[in-house]
This record gives C-alpha cells, structure tokens and sequence, in this order.
C-alpha cells in the first residue's frame, strides 16, 4: 500500500517520515519483480519501448526537446539516460538534504567536475575555499584554465568581509558565476560559513546570471550538516565516502533545485559519468544502514580525540569538537553542523619522519586514503591526497609534513585508541621537542 505523499514526501497520520526510515522502500514497488522484498539490479542497457510514439516522446523529454505535460514522466531509455535502480536512489538520497532531485555519478571527482562544466563558461570566475581535497584542488586550478574558467582561493576561516574585499581588489568580482565550498575542510576540519557566502553570492547575482554556491558536503554530510538549508544552491558529495561506508565501490552525487539538476543531469548524459547500475544497488543497501554507521562512528571519534588531545607527542589536533578557543569557528559549527563527525587530523611532533613512523606502526588502522568507511584508515596528507598542492600553498593552508588525517571507523574506540599509543610509542620526538 502507497502511503500519502507531498513535495517534502510521504506522511503517516499527518507527520513526514524521516529519511532513515525511507531509506528501506521508498520509490520501489515490490510487484515491479515477483514481490521482491528489495530492488533488484536492473543489469541492462537499454530498455524496450512499448509502441514508437512512447520512444519519440520519452526522447523528446530526455534531450529537453520539450516541456513535461502535467502528470507525465520520463519512461526508462538507455541506462546512460536513466535507470532504475539510480532513479530509486536519487530519490531516496535527495530527503537527506531536502533536495529537489538527486544525481549520482561514477566517483566524486565526476560529480565535481560534470557540475562545474555543467554550469561554467570561458570567462567565469570560481571563488572557492581553501583547502580542498586535492582532486578538486588541481581539477580548479590546472583543468578549468584550459576551458577559459578562472579561480580565487580564500582561506576557509578567512571572514566574509575580507573574502568581499579580495573579490573586488580582484577586478573580476563581475565574472563571479560560482562559490565553491568545502566544508569541513579536508583535512584541517576549518568551517566555511554557508549563510554569509550564499548572502555574498545574491549579492552578485543579477537577473541574467545567478551566482551559485556548491558544497562539498562529504566530510559531514548526509547526516550531520545540510548545506542547502543555510543556502547553498548544490551539495555535492564523494558518495565513496560515508554513502558508501564499505570501502568497496567508488561513486558521487550532486542534489539541490529541479532547475540545476536539470543542467548536472544533462551534461552527465553526454559525458556518461553516471553510475553503474550496480553500484547503485549497492548505494541503497549501504543507506539503510548510514545514520547508525556515522553515529557510531562519531561517537569513537570523541572518545579517540580526547586521547590525541591529551598525548605529548601530539603538537595539535584538528576536531570539529574541539573550537571552543576560536569563537568564530564554533559559531559556524553551532549554525550549521549537527555533530563533530569521525575526521580527525593532528601534527605529530616532528615531521615526515615521524608521521611515517607512526603511520608504519599502525596494526588495526589500516594505512590507506579515503574516509567514511567501517574501518578505521590513516593517511599523510601532505605526501598523499594533497601531494600535487604546491609546498607553498600547503603551508599556507595548514598542511604540515608532521600532519596525520585518521577516518574513525565502527571498532571499539579503545581498540583504536590502543593502536594509535603502540604506533606513537615507536615515535622518537626530536631532540630539541623531547617530552
């Protein structure tokens, strides 16, 4: 039985349910395949028609030849175009965010970089935070030149009056066609002000030209911020990360307006970045299980910070949780964020050398990039996901050679906590910084 639904989804005895309970059936009928308790995978490439009319006019609506007529939708065509079990997770993963529609590509890095060209033109400038990750960091930088898109960094705890008074020094503060966020940012954790970019971002935009915010939500998102509340026009996401949750498939998403959506979905057409249909199936086993899984992972992330807080061969650490001595930043974090999340990066005393022999120690946490999954993984940001930022620029940004990025994954937080003292105990502090 279909339950009764609106704009903002189904609702039972007058309340909308919640995305954790939607994430179980939501868009998926079980007659569309022998009462099949969950979808199965629509393994095909293509889709039969049922007569040419239907064929002309599902073809009409996929390449915007036309407007829909009320109460018409888009049949299935190519799983270029569409399918079904992408169609059935794009509209469950969209109730996180409130977002209209939802598309899911092939990685990340598709989603940023078929959002970006879907939506930029030779002469635009990108404002965007700093840092990034690193994909998107040269992706700004080295590729969008090559198709006359030009770039502005800021630092993301840099206050908005200041990031105004560059835009304007600039002289390009006309060209401005989109704000680039991330946030928190990978891996220092600093926070961007969602609200006071997106007011930044109206101010500059005229009738002709909207000036849109997109925010790379991955670190704490779907669960624990939600950017287009405070806002943002976009939120993009490596859905590898915390969607996925298993370390075991690569994808990405963008969610927001019917109007945008309408721009990503059409370039993702013709550049064929969507998802495999199998990584899909996977996606929606892995949402069922996402609030538990960040909660979780939360949670030992407080518990394993505290420890790094406390060590003496810990210079500093860099937790959502812990801002109570920067003002502005725990603003940010009381407007905007829900929970500290399971990022946690810290400098060990020292440098290259003593990150890598804590990193080399390591026995539970496993040595390898990416976050968000069940296990708990370790990385030196500086040598590995941020490597092709320049020394420079690295430093300005924060990221030192004596950096560590850890993803807290579900093990028992003391489990953790006890591989993370074996592997510092091997850690011989230089001299001059004995404790």
């Amino acid at each position: 039985m279909q339950l009764p639904e609106d704009q903002n989804g189904p609702h039972l005895n007058g309340k909308h349910l919640r995305p954790e309970s939607l994430m179980m059936s939501y868009g998926y009928n079980p007659e569309w395949s022998e009462m099949a308790v969950k979808a199965p995978i629509y393994q095909t490439s293509t889709f039969v028609f049922k007569n040419a009319e239907e064929g002309k006019a599902f073809f009409e609506l996929a390449y915007g030849l036309r407007e829909k007529h009320a109460e018409e939708q888009l049949g299935l065509i190519y799983s270029r175009l569409n399918n079904p079990d992408l169609e059935i997770l794009e509209n469950r993963l969209r109730f996180w965010d409130g977002a209209e529609e939802a598309a899911v590509f092939a990685s990340g890095m598709a989603a940023i970089s078929t959002t970006l060209l879907a939506l930029l033109k030779p002469g635009d400038l990108v404002l965007h935070s700093e840092p990034i990750y690193g994909g998107s960091d040269y992706y700004i930088k080295n590729i969008l030149p090559k198709f006359g898109v030009k770039s502005m960094g800021f630092r993301a705890n840099t206050p908005i009056e200041e990031v105004e008074q560059m835009l304007e020094e600039s002289g390009m503060a006309d060209k401005l066609a989109m704000v680039y966020l991330e946030t928190p940012a990978n891996p220092t954790n600093h926070l961007v002000d969602i609200e006071a970019c997106a007011a930044m971002a109206k101010k500059h935009s005229t009738v002709d030209k909207k000036v849109v915010v997109a925010v790379d939500n991955t670190f704490l998102g779907p669960v624990f911020s939600h950017p287009l509340k405070h806002g943002a026009d976009l939120v993009l996401y490596s859905a590898t990360k915390y969607i996925g949750g298993h370390s075991d498939l690569i994808a990405g998403a963008c969610a927001g307006p019917a109007d945008l959506m309408k721009q990503v979905k059409g370039m993702r057409t013709f550049m064929g970045s969507m998802a495999s249909p199998w990584t899909g199936w996977m996606l929606m086993r892995s949402l069922e299980t996402l609030k538990i899984r960040m909660e979780c992972q939360a949670r030992g992330a407080e518990v394993v910070a505290t420890y790094l807080k406390e060590h003496p061969k810990v210079d500093k650490i860099y937790f959502l949780g812990y801002l109570q001595d920067n003002p502005q930043q725990q603003a940010i974090y009381d407007k905007q964020c829900k929970a500290a999340g399971s990022m946690i990066s810290f400098d060990i005393k020292g440098g290259e050398k003593e990150a890598f022999t804590f990193l080399n120690n390591l026995k539970i946490i496993k040595l390898a990039v990416s976050l968000g999954g069940t296990e708990s993984l370790a990385e030196h940001p500086a040598s590995m996901t941020h490597s092709d930022i320049s020394p420079a620029d690295r430093a300005v940004m924060g990221i030192g050679e004596g950096m560590i990025r850890i993803s807290v994954g579900v093990e028992h937080p003391e489990d953790i906590i006890s591989d993370i003292a074996q592997a510092l105990a091997k850690v011989a502090v230089p001299v001059e910084e004995e404790v």
